[in-house]
């Protein structure tokens, strides 16, 4: 839904049930436009999105969200001054889904922590 629209997966390592992934925003994109005009501000919603459709298309299914346990917004992401992002993803496959712990950072500094349930989509 967002992934080649506001952000780009530049390279991903999955490996040991760990996902990191580069991510290059479009500071251009239009939701910034919106969020916030002349102070862009990457929402909090498009950080749990992201860390959705990356797991998603690590993992080749869909999934939905059951449950967040934590979910801790701690520095705003300014689209024009830090358009890289670096998304860690740890999970752990159990009955009836997948929980999962990760952050998202810009260089040295934590932006977003998750942690939660996502549970496979029956198609």
């Amino acid at each position: 839904m967002l992934k080649d629209a506001l952000y780009k997966i530049i390279a991903v390592d999955h490996s040991d049930n760990t996902i990191n992934a580069v991510l290059e925003l479009d500071e251009h994109n239009e939701i910034f436009k919106g969020h916030f005009p002349d102070h862009p501000v990457l929402p909090g919603a498009c950080m749990l999105q992201m860390v959705k459709e990356v797991f998603e298309n690590e993992m080749g299914n869909s999934y939905q969200l059951e449950k967040a346990d934590n979910l801790k917004f701690l520095t705003l992401v300014d689209p024009q001054k830090d358009n890289i992002l670096h998304l860690e993803i740890n999970y752990i496959i159990e009955e009836p889904g997948t929980r999962v712990t990760a952050s998202l950072t810009t260089g040295d500094e934590i932006t977003f922590k998750f942690q939660g349930m996502f549970l496979p989509q029956l198609h």
